[in-house]
């Protein structure tokens, strides 16, 4: 069995390795936007937790040892010409889908169709690294900018604060909080979305579970954001300008992470304590 395993990893890694150098240059654009780009700072994790899958599933490797299927390498030819449209036609966000359709068939011609089970779901994780077509970007920035001031106009309302908002823009009492496309809660949703599917890959639950997790990333990333821009408005309203701008932009921005991971597991605590006796054996 470790022969197997050293077997497989041996020429998973190679392959890796050809796609990497095939890929390099996107690849590079990718990291440089990991770092320049906050809403997508997560990135650099996404590998990582990859690997982590493909190790814990080590047991879902072919037992016959390797299995080659070179019906993966048709894999990795649709892969080749989906980079080349990409190419052709600037679509960045294609491209590096192509990336991801060639690990695949690389593992399918690895270990065939066990090989491609044992990989999918770390392969298809990496999507979470792979930066949003622009317009899909600018339509969810949009739409959750206009929640987002919304939905902290009426919590500030439902305490008393007298708020009113004009397009992306609270008006207090005396001053004024734009929520801008920097703030529109779209790094916390993409940073829930990863990790909710996180947790609904590495926890042994029934489907539903796993979709009410992956379901509630979106509400989730909303209401830290929410908190975060109600606090804010609460110090602006109580003559604390220059705590407001602190806690804005570098202690709320913090701390939403904390906030978000807390409701995430206090649903997982939840949803276990309600589906747990519905799935023991009779």
């Amino acid at each position: 069995m470790a022969s197997q395993y050293r077997a497989v990893f041996s020429w998973g890694i190679l392959c890796a390795g050809v796609v990497v150098w095939a890929f390099w240059g996107s690849l590079a654009e990718i990291a440089d936007r990991w770092r320049r780009d906050p809403q997508y700072s997560h990135g650099w994790l996404v590998p990582l937790f990859s690997l982590y899958l493909l190790y814990i599933r080590r047991n879902l490797i072919p037992s016959t040892g390797l299995v080659q299927r070179w019906w993966g390498l048709m894999i990795v030819a649709l892969a080749m010409l989906a980079r080349f449209t990409a190419v052709m036609f600037y679509q960045p966000w294609l491209d590096a889908g192509s990336l991801l359709l060639a690990l695949l068939g690389c593992f399918a011609t690895i270990g065939g169709r066990a090989g491609l089970r044992w990989s999918f779901p770390a392969v298809a994780f990496l999507a979470f690294m792979i930066p949003l077509p622009f317009r899909l970007q600018s339509a969810l920035g949009g739409s959750l900018q206009a929640i987002a001031t919304k939905s902290s106009t009426y919590l500030l309302q439902a305490i008393g604060v007298p708020a009113i908002a004009e397009g992306n823009v609270i008006l207090l009492t005396n001053e004024r909080i734009g929520v801008m496309e920097a703030c529109n809660g779209l790094s916390m949703l993409m940073t829930f979305f990863a990790l909710a599917c996180g947790f609904a890959l590495l926890v042994e639950r029934h489907w539903l579970y796993a979709v009410s997790l992956i379901l509630a990333a979106a509400p989730i990333a909303v209401a830290a954001n929410v908190v975060r821009i109600t606090v804010t408005a609460l110090l602006i309203e109580g003559e604390r300008n220059a705590t407001a701008k602190v806690v804005f932009h570098d202690v709320a921005g913090w701390l939403m992470m904390p906030l978000g991971v807390g409701l995430l597991l206090a649903l997982m605590w939840y949803l276990d304590r309600l589906t747990r006796p519905s799935l023991r054996p009779s």
